[in-house]
């Protein structure tokens, strides 16, 4: 199973806008196209950074001339930092948007997870509409 973190804006609850839940751990996504992983959420300074960070790499390579060995650990370290990071870069925007982190659930997938996070809190699924 895994485990997401649960973020709530508790204005007039709508579920695709207003209940995030945010995978914990790897984000492979983020590992594989790092700065599209992060427009693609919105993340632009995180966008930014690993656009600069990607370009300082690069730099790095070409005048340092390493081995090709070196080059590939180099360049798959800067994608793991992002795969470790991206899903606390996107928690901390949802704070910044005014989510409240509600708790920690677990589930097969997204939508698993969302059906038993709310099954134990059913003031809350009433406010759901189908």
């Amino acid at each position: 199973m895994k485990m997401y973190t649960v973020h709530l804006r508790r204005h007039g609850l709508d579920p695709d806008r207003d209940v995030v839940l945010v995978k914990e751990g790897f984000s492979w996504p983020a590992f594989f196209l790092t700065f599209v992983w992060a427009l693609w959420h919105r993340l632009w300074l995180a966008a930014v950074l690993i656009i600069a960070a990607n370009i300082i790499v690069s730099f790095c390579i070409h005048f340092l001339r390493p081995d090709p060995l070196t080059q590939a650990v180099v360049a798959l370290g800067v994608a793991a930092i992002v795969g470790y990071l991206a899903n606390d870069y996107r928690q901390e925007k949802l704070a910044e948007q005014g989510f409240a982190f509600d708790g920690v659930v677990s589930g097969l997938n997204k939508d698993h997870a969302l059906r038993r996070y709310l099954d134990m809190e059913p003031a809350l699924a009433a406010d759901f509409k189908p």
